[in-house]
């Protein structure tokens, strides 16, 4: 039980309030990003409507517009009370990228919105008392869906000195925790020599058959990995014309293990099937993996626990269907966070069932029937964050499991994972 219950009820109370006063303006920020959806790493109509949405319409934020990053930013309110070396750092993230052709068929805007609103509920909350030490913290975190722009923050050391993050993600479901896996985006290209293929093709070394070749290598592979580890790929550059012998092709490889510390195994083995390719068919080739690769998030039941208790104060059904809270599908960025300082990163319903990454859900995460459930869960996220503050015991024990958790994955990265096809 936390020592401060009343002071916690009544702030949880106040945060609830002013996040419902801003309601409003809320809606207003999230269809004007809804409404212009921008790709990773160029999302600067929805950088500058973030960066003026605590500058302009909100008072007290000290805003760094481009912010490491050209589409990042942050917003910090604080410290209030304490010495410095006492204030708690307290994080919310917004991404807000969209995904081409789409649009937010992610929910990105949501993402944004429900960011900005538990942050405001927060700030409200705590301002009302002079003796917590809190700074307040909003960060712009661009290109999730394609490049991984909190794993560049992370390396400009933008995640520095924060005590604990939050965020949430549009679903079908409200779901304190899903699993996510790690990922490598990985692009193979061959090279190889044109030639007449009806005239003379001995003189060719044809880059398509080192292609399929390795399509057909993946493929085979497939049958002798965990079942848990996903290669799915396309061919982007097969050839230009058909009586031409192909000198140049290229394809584009995902990677995903359900651990970090997976992955390097998976690499080994999809590079045997690319190179092997290459020397069947006398091609040269080159294998180009990604800047930045997506870690599994490192949950945090704790913060996990006081989420879904808030959530169902607040009328939150959380899903209980195992296929959905087991299903370890997708990879994001705030994996990679999720190593760096402790975190959660839950999901919410938002109205609709419609599924992720499709025309429908763009439509469903502008729609007005998304914003009760996107305010509840930014009611959520502040009311977590308070417990937090409040509840020193309840932060180190945060603190306490996120450091458990991170010796126990770097344990499995030094060692390697258990592999029984190592020797194959």
């Amino acid at each position: 039980m936390c020592e401060r219950a009343g002071l916690l009820a009544e702030l949880k109370h106040g945060a609830g309030c002013r996040i419902d006063e801003a309601a409003e303006k809320l809606h207003r920020l999230s269809q004007d990003i809804w409404s212009c959806p921008e790709l990773a790493y160029d999302e600067r109509k929805a950088h500058d409507r973030l960066v003026a949405f605590f500058s302009q319409e909100e008072e007290g934020w000290k805003v760094d517009s481009h912010f490491k990053l050209d589409t990042a930013f942050r917003a910090t309110w604080g410290p209030g009370g304490g010495g410095e070396g006492d204030v708690v750092s307290v994080a919310f993230l917004c991404e807000y990228d969209a995904l081409p052709g789409i649009g937010h068929a992610c929910g990105h805007n949501l993402i944004a919105e429900v960011g900005a609103a538990a942050a405001l509920g927060f700030k409200a909350a705590v301002e009302k008392s002079s003796k917590l030490p809190v700074r307040v913290t909003v960060l712009g975190t661009p290109a999730e869906e394609d490049g991984g722009g909190k794993i560049d923050l992370i390396r400009e050391g933008a995640f520095d000195g924060l005590d604990v993050v939050f965020m949430a993600h549009p679903l079908q479901d409200d779901a304190p925790f899903l699993p996510h896996v790690a990922e490598h985006d990985v692009t193979v290209k061959y090279h190889g020599k044109a030639s007449h293929a009806s005239a003379y093709p001995w003189e060719g070394v044809n880059a398509l058959d080192a292609a399929v070749l390795c399509y057909n290598n993946l493929s085979v592979l497939r049958q002798q990995i965990k079942p848990d580890w996903r290669i799915h790929g396309i061919i982007k550059h097969g050839g230009v014309k058909p009586n031409i012998i192909p000198a140049y092709t290229e394809l584009e490889y995902y990677l995903r293990t359900p651990s970090r510390a997976e992955l390097p195994v998976i690499k080994a083995k999809a590079e045997m099937c690319f190179r092997s390719a290459a020397m069947a068919t006398g091609c040269e080739v080159e294998v180009e993996y990604a800047r930045n690769a997506f870690d599994n998030i490192l949950r945090n039941r704790t913060l996990e626990d006081l989420y879904e208790e808030n959530g169902k104060a607040l009328g939150m059904e959380f899903t209980t269907d195992e296929e959905v809270l087991t299903n370890a599908s997708g990879s994001t960025d705030f994996g990679n966070v999720s190593f760096v300082v402790p975190g959660i990163h839950s999901y919410f319903y938002i109205g609709s069932k419609a599924l992720s990454h499709t025309e429908e859900y763009t439509v469903a995460a502008g729609d007005q029937k998304a914003q009760f459930y996107t305010l509840r869960t930014a009611k959520a996220l502040a009311m977590t964050a308070l417990d937090v503050l409040l509840c020193p015991d309840l932060l180190q024990r945060v603190k306490d499991e996120f450091t458990e958790a991170k010796l126990k994955e770097d344990r499995l990265l030094k060692d390697g994972p258990t592999d029984n096809t190592k020797n194959a």
